[in-house]
């Protein structure tokens, strides 16, 4: 899990901030280039203090002749209560072997936070340190410190390590921009931040730039400038989102580049490259998106924006960027199971690509699209516990090219190139009438070189045929007609970066085709009814490790010796379906409650709450973890509480104290509704659900529903 890494000045190696899993205590390791492609050899030199997570490095400019390198993290500082952000200063050698002395600790400068804590550091012009600091906070701005002028927080700091002032480590620049207003604190260089999430300070364009997370919609980068006022919370970028809350005392800047939260959902700062790999993209500013994976440059001269472009699109959770030795750029990758590491972007090479269809009746999956029936080979199939879309309903299809499909019990299943999902929703245009279906939206997903990518197609009025909807998805309204006259009811058609934010690498990109989800009988075309995994056996469609998938007795009378053959792969299934893993139905009252709460959960959440999935609470929310492991029950909440009595995650017994069942149920702007985005109506029977399991919870039961 790699958060932030950094050459050391004049060598091929690097400090490497990374964690052993999510949410865990990171440390500081020393890696050689020649390591990059095996982060696992890489020495640990510092733990970081106060069990926190660290979250930059910066080298002082004159290193070689001090040693001296600076931490920005967030934990416990002893002598100070709570939780805080600290840039903390340390003494490593300047000759290899490279090591840092733990006992050299000191704290440069400090501020209490506990969510949205900045803490990214650089050194700009004349050496002087710049620091990002954020709300705080968890969520939309509780504490107002947005706008407040008098605290170290919602900023970007500009201060003087090597001149500090007496019973400091720093002092403040005299040309700090509010240095002599007794309305401002002095390390002000700007303010109205809410996440900011890494900054750099390019040396060769003079230029400072940040990267913010947004709350609601809209994710910002800016190029920053003395005195600034980025607007948050009065602001989410250049939208309003607390207009009535008091307004700091200078004008608000509009971001440099904004992304909606159908492209970007948590922006990941970069750098100004000056590599030579990558000759279009020198001067630019490079950046990513942690849940989308998007990469995109914006180049600046000072004035204006020259352009601004999407460079890449990738699976990969962004941590950070950073540069080699060789000065070209790396992409952090922060995953599990040996996954994260380092990634690099190479240009793509002129080709003549093929046409991707652009109508679902050139697509080749249809035998008949008006009658939305497939080709033979194109295989119907159904979940146990589906996602809740609006109450839409859903049919679901694969195609899977020659080959098969390796059975994994543990997650999703993997699929050869090529395969393509096949999901559409019918909206019912009298409400409660299932004639009245109409088509009015399918969605593919594709394997293509090795990588998952979504796309949407938009239903004629007709019900003729679909169209390919462009990148950035769009919304349309539709008439519905009730017992009390007629409703508006607006759909949205995500863009594709929005289908890859739940169809994540975390969650393996493919929700629905797993064990737990596919053991259920589903009626085929032609009436024929099948448990589906046994029917995917009896097509041969499975490929089955037994030797993985059938663990042996603990008292095994028989051993494997060395030699003995294994048992080859098979199209037959470990175990009869009964055997198998199966989710319940969650709208099912004849299934056990705790069980079809655990499957809503699992379907609804467990794409983003799941380890390194992106969610930002530390949940766990999938089939596989125990009650008790899920850090739910009981648990009082890192975000916002809602101004619900003594919240909790879950409170056993009291729905009404319940945080999950709060957002769960909440929907709109600033709601904090959860899941974030798929929905714009809540999922009333699922809602039910959690509050009947809730209720059914004893405080004595903690964890064991």
């Amino acid at each position: 899990f790699p958060i932030c890494a950094r050459m050391i000045p004049g060598s091929d190696e690097m400090l490497l901030i990374s964690q052993p899993a999510a949410y865990a205590n990171s440390a500081v390791f020393r890696l050689g280039t020649k390591g990059i492609k095996n982060p696992g050899s890489a020495l640990k030199l510092l733990d970081t203090p106060g069990g926190g997570t660290a979250y930059d490095i910066a080298f002082h400019p004159n290193w070689k002749n001090n040693g001296f390198v600076y931490f920005g993290w967030n934990g416990k500082i002893p002598g100070k209560e709570g939780k805080h952000s600290a840039i903390s200063r340390y003494t490593m050698t300047t000759k290899p072997p490279f090591v840092i002395d733990p006992a050299t600790n000191t704290t440069i400068i400090a501020w209490p936070s506990d969510g949205h804590n900045g803490a990214a550091v650089c050194f700009g012009r004349n050496g002087l340190m710049f620091v990002t600091s954020g709300d705080g906070t968890s969520d939309s701005d509780g504490n107002l410190m947005g706008q407040r002028t008098d605290s170290l927080l919602a900023k970007v700091l500009r201060i003087d390590v090597d001149h500090p002032e007496p019973g400091k480590m720093y002092s403040v620049p005299k040309d700090n921009p509010f240095v002599g207003n007794k309305d401002f604190v002095g390390e002000t260089w700007a303010y109205g931040l809410r996440a900011p999430w890494r900054i750099t300070y390019d040396h060769t364009t003079d230029q400072l730039w940040v990267c913010q997370n947004g709350q609601d919609l809209w994710e910002q980068a800016y190029l920053v400038r003395k005195g600034e006022n980025y607007g948050w919370s009065v602001m989410e970028g250049s939208h309003p989102f607390y207009p009535n809350r008091k307004p700091g005392p200078t004008p608000f800047t509009k971001p440099t580049v904004e992304h909606h939260h159908s492209e970007a959902r948590s922006l990941t700062g970069g750098l100004v490259y000056h590599g030579n790999e990558l000759s279009d993209l020198k001067g630019a500013y490079i950046y990513g998106d942690y849940s989308t994976g998007h990469i995109w440059a914006v180049k600046h001269d000072g004035a204006r924006t020259e352009w601004h472009k999407k460079i890449a699109i990738t699976n990969l959770k962004i941590t950070g960027f950073a540069i080699d030795s060789t000065g070209e750029l790396l992409v952090l990758h922060h995953a599990a199971g040996g996954e994260g590491g380092f990634f690099k972007l190479v240009p793509n090479k002129a080709q003549q690509t093929a046409q991707f269809p652009r109508t679902l009746s050139a697509s080749g999956l249809f035998d008949s699209v008006k009658d939305h029936r497939m080709k033979p080979g194109v295989i119907p199939y159904s979940v146990n516990a589906p996602f809740w879309s609006d109450g839409l309903h859903k049919e679901r299809f694969v195609a899977v090219p020659e080959g098969t499909v390796p059975f994994n019990r543990s997650r999703s299943w993997d699929f050869p190139d090529k395969t393509v999902l096949v999901k559409s929703f019918a909206l019912e245009m009298r409400a409660g009438d299932p004639s009245s279906r109409k088509w009015i939206e399918t969605r593919f997903m594709t394997r293509q070189d090795g990588e998952w990518y979504g796309y949407s197609y938009q239903w004629n009025p007709e019900g003729t045929d679909a169209t390919l909807l462009g990148a950035s998805g769009t919304d349309a309204n539709y008439q519905i007609a009730n017992p009390s006259g007629v409703r508006d009811f607006t759909w949205h058609y995500p863009s594709r970066a929005e289908c890859m934010v739940c169809h994540s690498r975390a969650a393996n990109f493919v929700l629905g085709l797993s064990e737990a989800q596919l053991n259920k009988n589903h009626t085929y075309p032609g009436g024929c009814t099948d448990n589906q995994l046994r029917a995917m056996e009896h097509i041969g469609l499975l490929s089955v490790n037994w030797s993985a998938e059938v663990p042996a007795p603990k008292d095994a009378i028989e051993r494997q010796q060395p030699n003995q053959r294994t048992a080859k792969s098979t199209t037959m299934l470990p175990f009869h379906p009964s055997g198998l893993k199966r989710l319940a139905n969650p709208y099912d009252k004849a299934e056990p409650l705790d069980q079809r709460a655990k499957a809503w959960l699992h379907t609804n959440c467990a794409t983003c709450h799941v380890e390194a999935g992106g969610g930002n609470a530390q949940i766990k929310l999938d089939i596989d973890t125990p009650w008790d492991q899920m850090r739910l029950i009981d648990v009082k909440p890192l975000h916002q509480s809602f101004n619900l009595p003594e919240a909790r995650l879950i409170a056993p017994g009291s729905p009404e104290r319940s945080i999950l069942i709060h957002r769960i149920g909440a929907r709109g702007h600033n709601s904090g509704q959860m899941p974030p985005i798929s929905s714009s109506l809540p999922d009333t029977a699922g809602v039910a659900l959690m509050t009947e399991w809730c209720r059914s919870l004893k405080k004595a039961e903690a964890g064991k529903p």
